[in-house]
Parts: structure tokens; C-alpha cells; sequence
């Protein structure tokens, strides 16, 4: 059997349905489905971001991409946070969420974002170039272990001389 091809595209409003169900299912629970709902009427939402994996015009996987603040005492420096990710359980494990994560940091560096912030497996994101967020002294605004809080350079050197807090957009607080 010939593998069938796999598009990536922006999300449209008539996706939103699908993207919902994508996310129940790929998590088991609501909570992700209903955060991506919440997120997109949001300041933080980044339309050109908000992605989908399609095949035969079959949505199978989405991504989000969000504005975040890195928060120190004398400024704020805008990153983006990575979340939520999901593929629909029987496309797991194919590379779909890895082909999603890659272009939407493309598509991220190309729209003029340095960073990227997200809260992960340690073992996953790391291929993608995460590191430890702590080695920018980026914090987290809740109790989370060190290497499942990550951060990328899209821009070389762009977190040198960034420190603080991150600042999620308000809609993350209701998960």
C-alpha cells in the first residue's frame, strides 16, 4: 500500500470542529479541546500558528502556537508558547507530530519570533533543539521539574540576556 501524504496547513474556522475532536481524542479528556477553543478568542492567539496535519483532507493532527511574555522586573520579551500538540491516536507514532512541530517553528522563525516555550517530555522535544529553560534563568509560573520546562532559539542568541518568568496567556489558567 502506497503511503498516503501528509499536508500541514493553517487552520480555518471550518477546522475547528475537527481540531476539537482531535485533541479529545489524542489526550482522552476535554481539557486540551477546550483550551485550544478558549485560546483562539485570546490576545495571545497567532492565527498564521494555529495548524493542522491533514490527510486526504483529513484532519489528524493539529498544533497551536501562542504569545507569551518572559517577565523580568524592568521588561517583558515576547516568546511563544507550544502547546497543545495532538495527533489522533491510530496516526501516533508516524513522525505527524514531529513534522507539525517543525513547521510550525519554520513558520514561527519566518513570521519574526525568537523563542519558543514549551512544557514537555524531556526526552521528545529535545530533537527539535529545546533545552532547559533554566539555562536562561526562564522560570515557570508553577511547580514543574527543570527538564520538562523547555526553550528554543529560533534566532541565534536571542534568550542571552533574557531572564524571568513566563507569563501565560490567561486561558492556560483554566486547565
Amino acid at each position: 500500500m502506497k503511503n498516503k501524504v501528509i499536508e500541514i496547513r493553517k487552520e480555518t474556522i471550518n477546522d475547528y470542529p475537527s481540531v476539537y475532536a482531535v485533541n479529545s481524542a489524542a489526550f482522552n479528556r476535554k481539557d486540551e479541546a477546550r483550551l485550544t477553543d478558549r485560546l483562539r478568542l485570546s490576545n495571545a492567539f497567532v492565527p498564521e500558528l494555529s495548524l493542522v496535519a491533514t490527510i486526504e483532507d483529513k484532519i489528524i493532527g493539529a498544533i497551536l502556537f501562542t504569545e507569551i511574555y518572559i517577565v523580568d522586573t524592568d521588561k517583558e520579551v515576547v516568546s511563544l508558547s507550544l502547546a497543545p500538540i495532538a495527533v489522533v491516536p491510530d496516526q501516533q507514532n508516524k513522525g505527524i507530530g514531529s513534522q507539525l512541530i517543525q513547521y510550525g517553528l519554520d513558520k514561527a522563525k519566518e513570521l519574526g519570533y525568537k523563542s519558543v516555550i514549551v512544557l514537555g517530555h524531556k526526552d521528545y522535544y529535545p530533537r527539535f533543539g529545546f533545552k532547559p529553560a533554566k539555562k536562561w534563568s526562564i522560570k515557570a509560573p508553577f511547580n514543574i521539574p527543570d527538564d520538562a520546562f523547555m526553550a528554543l532559539e529560533l534566532v541565534e542568541d536571542s534568550l542571552n540576556n533574557v531572564k524571568g518568568m513566563v507569563r501565560y496567556a490567561k486561558e492556560f489558567g483554566d486547565i
